[in-house]
């Protein structure tokens, strides 16, 4: 009898197990089955000849991965290069100082571009910039007209439309996978920054001025702007209140009295010090506890791959003390 019941344990024991491997092949061949389909939307979505619609409306036909291209300002540069097409940019921004290898690619002007030395690099592609409409429109048709494609970048106002660039441009050169992944690492970097700033309470929310100048035109960002939006971000308070980017006189600045003052310029040396001694600056909050603090200002203004570090830049020039400094 025992033996009996033995053998009927271990047949329903069989029968669990086979069940169980019944399921986990099944779960198995449902996940294989979902890998191929993602994998096959990614290379539908990757897949030339291609047509993207640019920043201006213009349907830009690609019959294949551009094997040329000119990058006319340096975010398009930094994500390009992130994107690991180093050996197919043949020509950048006269600004383009990031990363290295861009310092080694023929320069085609900066503002004022070479139409005819971009004609005679014979690209596959220009990437353009919306920013530059306006002052640029006469020199990016020539470059129509000679048969090359001209992609003009939509100008990125906040996070999610840089990450909107960088799929784009992803999927206009074939590098769709790699341009994801550069996404979701500005992401993780984002919530890693918001996670240490979302301890400050509202009470202990830092008042910052920004500026963008020197005296005697000291231009600041204020509502509407890229840098209003990382201090809402890491819950600092803007001390300007107008919208877009306003010129303030030192007074202003004394009166309105900031915790912090970001200086996002490099071209005066010195300049911590020259903005420490400005007349009745010694009075101001920033000044007394030593938090004038200089950031990279390709960090925060170059909306590509790196604005994640400029985000956490900011945060750390605002509030060291959350990140052990």
């Amino acid at each position: 009898m025992k033996k009996t019941w033995q053998l009927w344990l271990t047949a329903i024991l069989a029968t669990f197990l086979l069940a169980a491997c019944g399921t986990d092949n099944a779960e198995k061949d449902n996940k294989s089955a979902t890998e191929n389909t993602q994998k096959e939307e990614q290379t539908a979505e990757t897949a030339f000849p291609l047509t993207l619609k640019d920043a201006v409306g213009n349907d830009i036909t690609l019959e294949k991965a551009p094997e040329t291209i000119v990058s006319m300002i340096p975010s398009n540069t930094e994500i390009l290069f992130a994107l690991g097409l180093n050996d197919e940019i043949v020509g950048v921004n006269d600004w383009d100082n990031y990363p290295e290898e861009a310092l080694e690619k023929e320069k085609i002007g900066g503002q004022e571009f070479n139409v005819e030395k971009i004609v005679s690099m014979t690209p596959d592609i220009v990437f353009a910039h919306e920013s530059m409409l306006g002052t640029s429109d006469e020199g990016l048709q020539q470059l129509r007209d000679a048969g090359i494609n001209v992609f003009v970048v939509k100008n990125a106002a906040d996070f999610e439309q840089t990450y909107e660039t960088i799929k784009t441009i992803g999927q206009a050169t074939g590098k769709t996978e790699e341009a994801e992944t550069i996404v979701e690492d500005m992401k993780a970097k984002v919530e890693e920054v918001l996670a240490k700033t979302d301890k400050v309470k509202a009470k202990n929310m830092k008042r910052v001025f920004i500026e963008t100048s020197d005296a005697p035109e000291i231009y600041a960002p204020g509502k509407n702007t890229f840098m209003q939006e990382i201090l809402e971000m890491i819950s600092a308070e803007n001390v300007i209140t107008e919208d877009g980017w306003v010129m303030i006189s030192p007074e202003e600045i004394v009166k309105q009295n900031p915790d912090v003052i970001l200086v996002m310029y490099s071209y005066v040396p010195d300049i911590i010090e020259s903005v420490k001694n400005r007349d009745g600056f010694a009075d101001i909050t920033a000044v007394k506890e030593d938090a004038v603090v200089q950031v990279d200002e390709n960090l925060t203004s170059r909306t590509g791959p790196r604005l994640a570090l400029g985000l956490e830049e900011v945060a750390k020039a605002i509030y060291p003390e959350l990140f052990g400094e």
